[in-house]
């Protein structure tokens, strides 16, 4: 290894011997781009955003922090149901419905499901409500508003 390198190599035994498998540099992994990122530390991981509009950095960070909320709404959004219709069957209703398919034939069916569009706007919605809601924490806003002046700072920097 290099005298001024700060790398570590890791190595496996084989046999008698150790072969090296892997090497981490904690300034490669911890060094950005140029740009606007967003990064966020959670149980279990981290999500790195890079070269991100910052005005989307509000809804990034509610999207990731809303997930599960966001997932059952978009679960709740593409249940069956009757056309031209938004209220979900009951278990029993899919029942009585699928014997009645098999009674009638498949020209029963006038079934179903929201559109991807649909689906896509149920999401969203749960972000921007998320967002709205995150927003309205002094300490969300005063960490956003401050996000805000380092990238108006950081603009003017573009040709270095």
């Amino acid at each position: 290894m290099e005298p001024d390198k700060k790398s570590t190599t890791y190595y496996r035994k084989v046999g008698r011997r150790y072969e090296p498998v892997s090497e981490y540099d904690s300034e490669l992994c911890d060094a950005f781009p140029k740009g606007t990122h967003l990064v966020q530390s959670y149980p279990g991981g981290t999500l790195r955003r890079f070269n991100i509009d910052p005005k989307y950095a509000p809804m990034i960070a509610a999207g990731r922090i809303a997930e599960e909320a966001i997932s059952e709404k978009l679960r709740k959004a593409s249940d069956l149901r009757m056309q031209r219709g938004s209220v979900p069957l009951t278990v029993a209703q899919k029942d009585a419905w699928e014997n009645l398919v098999k009674e009638f034939g498949p020209d029963a069916r006038q079934l179903e499901w929201a559109s991807s569009r649909e689906i896509t706007e149920a999401g969203v919605n749960a972000m921007v409500k998320e967002a709205q809601e995150l927003m309205n924490h002094p300490m969300v806003q005063q960490a956003y508003e401050e996000f805000e002046a380092t990238c108006r700072l950081v603009h003017g920097d573009k040709k270095s």
